[in-house]
């Protein structure tokens, strides 16, 4: 098994905007995973920018309650 993984895992190399196997992965740095499927790991910008917004929306209530550090 090559560094970082296993066979039945996909990643997304932000290098190459490609998805990867445990056959033909990049380093960890330029990865993103891992994830179960091929198509959530081609989706993989996408999910990210999902989970940054719904991140920074509850920061936002957290600063409107008055709840920060």
């Amino acid at each position: 098994m090559s560094e970082g993984g296993n066979p039945d895992q996909y990643w997304f190399c932000v290098k190459h905007h490609r998805v990867e196997t445990v056959d033909d992965l990049c380093p960890g740095k330029h990865r993103m995973g891992p994830y179960d499927s091929r198509e959530a790991a081609a989706n993989a910008l996408v999910i990210a920018q999902a989970r940054n917004e719904e991140w920074d929306e509850e920061d936002e209530r957290w600063d409107d309650a008055g709840l920060e550090d």
